[in-house]
């Protein structure tokens, strides 16, 4: 990683954690309470002059309650390729129970794939 993408990396979290926090209508006391991290922490995130611990970064994605994803990638970083894109958001309109139906032929594919590639290494 190259200074300038460290660089792109750190602003995207410090604007994506002022903006959840905002969201949340915490001020920057109450979510270092909630997270249980320093105040002088929260503003050196926040201002970008700070990175935080895997540790304080799990603390402050469970105060604001969202995932750590959110907190770290871009829009497009994490997901699924493009093509898969389109199914999934059809899928998400599903019934419960097809929903269901779905994740278990997912679940039993990923089983199949991850035993094939286990014992083929072997």
């Amino acid at each position: 990683m190259n200074i300038n993408s460290l660089t792109e990396a750190l602003m995207a979290f410090q604007e994506k954690l002022v903006q959840a926090r905002k969201e949340k209508g915490l001020t920057q006391l109450k979510l270092a309470e909630k997270a249980g991290v320093s105040l002088i922490q929260i503003r050196r995130y926040e201002a970008g002059n700070s990175q935080p611990t895997l540790e304080a970064l799990r603390k402050l994605a469970v105060a604001l309650g969202v995932t750590t994803d959110i907190l770290v990638f871009g829009k497009d970083e994490r997901g699924p390729e493009d093509e898969l894109k389109m199914q999934f958001e059809a899928i998400s309109a599903f019934s419960v129970e097809e929903k269901k139906t779905v994740k278990e032929i997912l679940d039993s594919l990923i089983l199949k794939h991850e035993a094939r590639r286990w014992s083929s290494s072997q």
